[in-house]
């Protein structure tokens, strides 16, 4: 678990399903499609798919108990067969009735703040749509750099034809050394 002024980052629990099912509904960017749910007992079974996953942490507001979005990644090295996993790339969603608060600064923080302490990560970096442009203020406020853009990189939905619609998407990072 992760404290922070206003938030706890914490492992899911079954109770969280109505909350995540409001936010997963209509997920806001088309990476998070694949996640989408539609019914209160879809969210419960994801929730027990969670249970487990120390690194997949629900961001919960302090105040009311409330989870409010996720954050989660896992571990990776520099080539598949790599004993050590120094690298991460994580990614967050925030319910959009909370945006605009400071609340994925925060949670974000706190996540990477914890992986290159507790974790002893050497680099984060994230991906963002070039469409997503709080995401990328936010990789931005937390020392990241924009580090390349690749073009009509990946689909995650169809044209109204039904071909898949490749989007532009950025690359951020920044080094342990950097966030220290």
């Amino acid at each position: 678990m992760i404290e922070t002024e206003r938030l706890t980052l914490r492992q899911f629990r079954e109770s969280d399903a109505e909350d995540v099912l409001e936010y997963l509904r209509s997920p806001a960017v088309h990476c998070f499609y694949c996640m989408k749910l539609d019914s209160l007992e879809a969210a419960q079974d994801e929730m027990k798919k969670r249970l487990d996953d120390n690194l997949y942490l629900a961001i919960v507001l302090k105040e009311s108990g409330k989870v409010i979005g996720e954050i989660f990644g896992h571990p990776e090295g520099t080539a598949p067969e790599d004993e050590v996993q120094d690298t991460f790339s994580p990614c967050w969603m925030l319910n959009l009735n909370y945006t605009g608060k400071g609340y994925a600064y925060e949670a974000a923080h706190a996540y990477f703040d914890y992986l290159f302490r507790e974790k002893n990560i050497r680099r984060i970096y994230a991906y963002t749509e070039d469409y997503n442009f709080p995401s990328q203020r936010l990789c931005e406020r937390l020392g990241m750099r924009r580090e390349g853009l690749f073009i009509e990189f990946v689909s995650f939905v169809n044209n109204p034809d039904g071909t898949p619609r490749y989007e532009n998407t950025m690359q951020y990072a920044i080094l342990k050394k950097e966030w220290n």
